[in-house]
């Protein structure tokens, strides 16, 4: 099964997940914001320095429903210059915000070589607590599973709080719940075709 985070990076809610995955010798897959990765550059380095996968979330976390291709790229250039540029390589993987697809948005996606990544199990960390996250994610785990938590929250300005401690006090026992069931963690990129 391949785990994945949404939103990030956000200091210190990143750092404290790639903890818990170094503990365990876990890989994950982290689809970041490229506001985010511009106020945590040395996080996204951290992600990429540790062997996880990075993906594009956009730039902004916009709804992509109604926006024009002009748009669409636009978001979605400006986080893939910006992660090369920090980290040296292109990301090969998107994940559309809030999964919302659009008409405009695989053309753009096929321009760039990006595949779309989308989830079969989350825990809902965005809106449960610890005890609830835990039970939600675990509760449908089977082979091939793609599980979403995130590790930001969509893109708050400078200076507000952008709270996952939830997901961090949860992410241990999803992590024992799945490894204790017999799952193992890959890349998400192992999932798919040519990888």
């Amino acid at each position: 099964m391949a785990l994945t985070f949404d939103d990030g990076p956000t200091s210190p809610f990143t750092e404290q997940i790639l903890g818990i995955l170094r503990e365990r010798s876990i890989i994950a897959t982290f689809f970041v914001c490229g506001r985010n990765a511009e106020r945590f550059p040395e996080v996204l380095r951290q992600i990429h320095a540790e062997g996880h996968s990075i993906g594009n979330h956009t730039y902004s976390h916009p709804y992509l429903y109604f926006q024009c291709r002009r748009k669409i790229a636009e978001e979605i250039d400006r986080t893939q210059d910006l992660i090369e540029k920090l980290t040296g390589h292109r990301p090969t993987l998107f994940r559309p915000p809030y999964g919302a697809r659009w008409f405009g948005l695989y053309p753009v996606l096929r321009e760039r070589g990006l595949q779309v990544v989308q989830w079969s199990d989350t825990g809902y960390d965005w809106q449960n607590k610890a005890d609830a996250i835990v039970p939600a994610t675990l509760r449908r785990l089977r082979p091939g599973s793609v599980i979403l938590l995130h590790d930001g929250v969509r893109v708050a300005a400078p200076g507000t709080p952008a709270n996952r401690f939830q997901t961090v006090q949860a992410l241990p026992a999803i992590l024992d719940g799945a490894v204790g069931a017999g799952f193992t963690f890959v890349s998400v990129k192992d999932f798919l075709p040519g990888s």
